[in-house]
C-alpha cells in the first residue's frame, strides 16, 4: 500500500456548491495494457477506524463500473488521454471527503495523493468584492505639485523597482560574459585540434 507520483491528482483541494458539479482529475504517468483506475472516498480525516469507500472504476474494455450502494446517475468516470476524470453531479455536504484514485499492481496498491472535496451551501468568494478592491491598488502615480490623483509611490516601492532592474542588468552582463568565455574556449580548443 503506497502513495506515488505515478498517479497525480489535481487539484489537491476543491470547494463545490451544493447541488452543483465537481470534477476531480487523476493523471497516470505510466501506461498499462489493461488499464483500470479505481476511485475511492474517505469520508473523515484519516484515523485507525476510517476506511476507503469504493465508488467506481474505469476499465479499458467496460468503461465506468460502479461500486455497490452508489448512485450511478450521480457518478461517472471518463478518460481523456492519460487523465481519468471523476465527475460528481448534484453534490451534497455528505459527499465531502478525500477522494483517491488507485491502481492495483502486483503486489502493491498505488494511490494518488488525494483530493479533498468540501461541499458548502455558499462559496466564500463572489465577484463583487474583488471588483471593488482591485482598481484602488492598480493606480500608482508620482507626486505632482498641482494635483494628486491616486496613491503615491513610496520610496520603498521605487527602490525595489530600481534594485530589480539592476539585478536583471547584472545577470544579463554575467550571462553574456560567460557565453563569450565559453565561445572563446571552444574556438581555442578547435584551433588546437586542427593544428
Amino acid at each position: 500500500l503506497r502513495g506515488s507520483s505515478v498517479l497525480q491528482q489535481t487539484p489537491a483541494y476543491i470547494k463545490a456548491q451544493t447541488n452543483k458539479m465537481a470534477m476531480l482529475s487523476c493523471e497516470a504517468k505510466i501506461s498499462l495494457s489493461n488499464m483500470r483506475i479505481y476511485w475511492l472516498r474517505q469520508r473523515q480525516a484519516p484515523s485507525s477506524d476510517s476506511h476507503h469507500e469504493f465508488l467506481a472504476l474505469w476499465d479499458s474494455t467496460k468503461g465506468t463500473v460502479h461500486g455497490e450502494e452508489v448512485e450511478q446517475e450521480k457518478i461517472a468516470v471518463f478518460r481523456d488521454a492519460s487523465r481519468f476524470i471523476l465527475n460528481l453531479t448534484s453534490v451534497k455536504p455528505e459527499d465531502s471527503g478525500i477522494y483517491f484514485c488507485m491502481i492495483i499492481g502486483s503486489p502493491e496498491l498505488t494511490f494518488g495523493k488525494g483530493t479533498q472535496l468540501s461541499v458548502v451551501d455558499f462559496l466564500p468568494t463572489t465577484a463583487q468584492p474583488t471588483k471593488k478592491s482591485t482598481p484602488k491598488k492598480r493606480v500608482c502615480r508620482l507626486p505632482r505639485p498641482a494635483t494628486q490623483k491616486g496613491p503615491l509611490c513610496s520610496p520603498i516601492t521605487l527602490g525595489l523597482l530600481v534594485a530589480g532592474v539592476l539585478v536583471l542588468l547584472v545577470s544579463l552582463g554575467v550571462a553574456i560574459h560567460l557565453y563569450c568565455r565559453r565561445r572563446r574556449a571552444r574556438l581555442r580548443f578547435i584551433k588546437q585540434f586542427y593544428k
